[in-house]
């Protein structure tokens, strides 16, 4: 551990970015699943579970409807899991710097700093991702009740609105990321990309308190030895996807709230909120306290690989074995 606190930002960046990439790829429908069941209300539900609202979306927009929004994960994840992972080593490190074993208090501490810093990247991307995955959920549900009017932005061009707007057909209208953040920027401002970003710390933060010392805690249980500190790679996935799933069960609710608020667009008599704390209290006087766990078996299995892909890349160092730092041993690293 002490030889990764002192690699170089590249060799992180590196890291991040073929994690981030991997995991994504494998996870992504998944996630999309979680968005469109966290944003289905009670009353009007498209869909029964994670499987059936995937082979729904298979059938209504083709296998390629599931990477809805991948684009925007793909792009910003590298440096969101290289300031995720880097800043938690870089705190770890300057709270251990008098010498004496990090105590939980002071591992919560740093995933909290960790967890902090991401949202820089994390608020846009979601933002931007929620847009695209929801989109067809909405088509789906003009089709069931063509009727509806949906809401949109105040101010809000065409671009954004065409997307969304109910039409006999109902069909869903590719809108890019780019159209998306032209429009945010030019009626909201920089503002725009952040909304929810309240909600968005107070997912994250919780998650990195969990998710960082429970990893450091797993990891330690596959040691060889108190002589060889060293892990085997694939230890170093299973703590990852244990500390994942815990973290991410734990936080749902919290990434329920965060994607209700950042969503733009609304079905048919869907609520709009004004912040945080009437988001929570509308959910819990329209649909009950179980809709704070929409979507959290989906978000477990999202995370839990992608944690765990993100692990054994950087633990394994094949960033600093790209770039030369440090000899590639996978099975021991």
């Amino acid at each position: 551990m002490a030889q990764q606190q002192k690699i170089s930002l590249p060799a992180k960046l590196i890291n991040g970015g073929i994690a981030g990439m991997v995991g994504v790829t494998c996870v992504f429908p998944i996630d999309l699943a979680k968005t469109r069941l966290q944003n289905q209300r009670s009353g009007q539900q498209l869909y029964k579970n994670m499987m059936d609202c995937l082979i729904k979306t298979v059938k209504s927009e083709g296998y390629f409807g599931m990477y809805r929004g991948a684009a925007v994960n793909l792009t910003l994840v590298t440096p969101e899991k290289a300031i995720k992972l880097a800043a938690n080593d870089f705190f770890r490190h300057q709270l251990s710097k008098d010498g004496g074993k990090l105590t939980v208090f002071k591992e919560m501490l740093a995933g909290c700093c960790a967890g902090m810093c991401q949202v820089i990247i994390t608020t846009p991307m979601e933002m931007l991702k929620i847009q695209l995955q929801d989109a067809g959920r909405l088509a789906a549900q003009q089709r069931v009740m063509p009727s509806v009017v949906t809401l949109t932005m105040g101010g809000t061009s065409a671009v954004l609105s065409r997307s969304y707007n109910a039409s006999p057909a109902a069909q869903v209208i590719r809108v890019s990321a780019t159209q998306i953040t032209r429009e945010l920027l030019k009626t909201k401002g920089i503002t725009g990309l952040y909304r929810g970003l309240g909600a968005t710390l107070m997912r994250d933060i919780p998650f990195s308190v969990v998710y960082f010392p429970l990893f450091a805690h797993l990891h330690q249980l596959g040691q060889h030895s108190s002589e060889n500190p060293s892990v085997p790679f694939y230890w170093s996935f299973v703590s990852g996807c244990m500390a994942g799933s815990v973290a991410a069960v734990a936080v749902s609710p919290c990434d329920v709230v965060k994607t209700r608020l950042q969503s733009l667009k609304k079905g048919a008599n869907e609520e709009t909120y004004s912040g945080v704390v009437d988001c929570v209290r509308k959910i819990l006087r329209k649909e009950g306290p179980a809709a704070f766990l929409k979507g959290a078996s989906c978000r477990a299995l999202v995370i839990a690989p992608l944690f765990g892909i993100a692990q054994v890349v950087y633990f394994v160092g094949v960033g600093e074995f790209l770039l030369g730092y440090t000899p590639y041993d996978i099975c021991s690293a």
